[in-house]
């Protein structure tokens, strides 16, 4: 390596590639390194990870507890938006841009000339990191081994690991790609990498069964709203995270959000993964039912084009950037009469909706019954369809007439 560095922050999980960047960087460049782990509700993926991270040569570990800030700042934003990237609930992608600004804040407080990710050339985590680094640190170094290095897959990665006495907590065979925090598990890698290979999820699931193992009976559950972000759930009020929390119990039980998904990365190619969302699916499905009831039609079809292109830039990693403070803004607006309460039954892999009610409600059961009523009249209905129609009628006695004339 040409350049040397004095001090270099590594975002740290513990996982086989972080783990193995460590002496990697001190035997390629000469520098201590400091690690630093995110805590994002990923829960025990965190034990033990300091005494591993020092052993592996790590100066020293920081342990950043912002799983708060994440699903108050990014979660619940994501949530309200609808956003979803190709069925994906971007567990992995709304992670990386916190992550990596605490990354920065530290490694100014450290002093440290540069910042080191284990990110995959390959992957889309790269961007994120790097994208969010530069948002804070535009002049900052990023060293991303796997650009550069000799190790050319996770087997060489184990080799190396054994060889300088890192410890790994996997094996051969057990070596998926996993990432996780609060808001879902993902699995990729071994025999998911051929989409003709049906996932094996009593090898696999974590954070609940599948929905042929889930109970015979319903569970039945009521989430509260207060302007798009849930407050409640069967009437006890609840934090973010503890929400969060229960409904990844009581979804993972019922087998909800298990998706296998073969979607298109950044960088171009396609990839195969099998997500964990339980808690997350249930919470989109209950917001998108009372927005439903909420907001006013041309709203809520514009607002499923913003969802499109705001799932695009957190999936992009385009976070903090000019486009996302702007389509904030909008769906916060969106926002202000998504108020009320979403009964929902959860059911062998299946949310099914049971009721919703809103102060807010645009729904009238007065104008929409079938039966008699004194509120609409129905022959307002004819005046309506004949300006409604009126450019198709125009454009059809002028293909009657060309058609007399021999122009068509």
């Amino acid at each position: 390596m040409e350049k040397r560095f004095k001090k270099v922050v590594l975002a740290y999980s513990g996982g086989l590639d972080t783990s193995v960047i460590i002496p990697w960087l001190k035997e390629n460049y000469g520098c201590e390194v400091i690690a630093v782990a995110a805590d994002v509700g990923q829960g025990k993926e965190l034990s033990g990870l300091e005494a591993r991270a020092l052993k592996t040569g790590a100066s020293k570990l920081y342990i950043e507890d912002i799983t708060e800030e994440f699903v108050n700042d990014y979660i619940f934003p994501t949530v309200k938006a609808g956003a979803k990237y190709e069925g994906y609930l971007l567990g992995t992608a709304f992670a990386r841009p916190i992550i990596a600004k605490r990354i920065v804040e530290i490694a100014k407080k450290e002093g440290a000339d540069a910042i080191a990710h284990g990110c995959t050339g390959k992957g889309n985590d790269q961007v994120r990191f790097e994208l969010a680094i530069k948002a804070f640190a535009p002049n900052m170094p990023v060293i991303a081994p796997w650009r550069t290095w000799e190790l050319k897959g996770r087997e060489d990665e184990i080799a190396y690991a054994e060889k300088h006495d890192v410890p790994l907590t996997i094996t051969h065979e057990t070596n998926y790609s996993k990432d996780m925090n609060i808001w879902h598990l993902s699995h990729e890698g071994l025999d998911l990498e051929d989409p003709a290979n049906e996932p094996d999820f009593d090898k696999i699931l974590e954070l609940g069964v599948s929905p042929e193992k889930a109970p015979d009976k319903a569970t039945y559950l009521t989430i509260s709203f207060e302007k798009g972000i849930p407050v409640a759930l069967d009437g006890k009020k609840m934090d973010g995270v503890a929400l969060i929390k229960e409904l990844n119990k009581l979804g993972g039980a019922n087998g909800i959000g298990i998706l296998d998904l073969v979607e298109n990365r950044l960088v171009g190619m396609k990839c195969r993964g099998v997500y964990e969302t339980p808690g997350g699916e249930i919470l989109y499905f209950a917001h998108e039912k009372l927005e439903q009831l909420c907001l006013d039609r041309d709203t809520m079809h514009y607002k499923e084009v913003v969802s499109k292109k705001y799932a695009e830039l957190v999936y992009y990693g385009q976070w903090y950037t000019p486009l996302m403070t702007a389509l904030n803004a909008f769906v916060d607006s969106t926002q202000q009469t998504v108020t009320g309460d979403v009964r929902l039954k959860l059911y062998k892999g299946n949310i099914i909706n049971a009721g919703v009610t809103s102060p807010y409600s645009l729904y009238s059961e007065e104008i929409a019954t079938f039966e008699e009523d004194n509120t609409y009249d129905q022959m307002d209905s004819q005046g309506f369809i004949n300006l409604f129609g009126l450019p198709i009628k125009v454009r059809a006695l002028m293909e009657e007439k060309a058609k007399e004339q021999g122009l068509l």
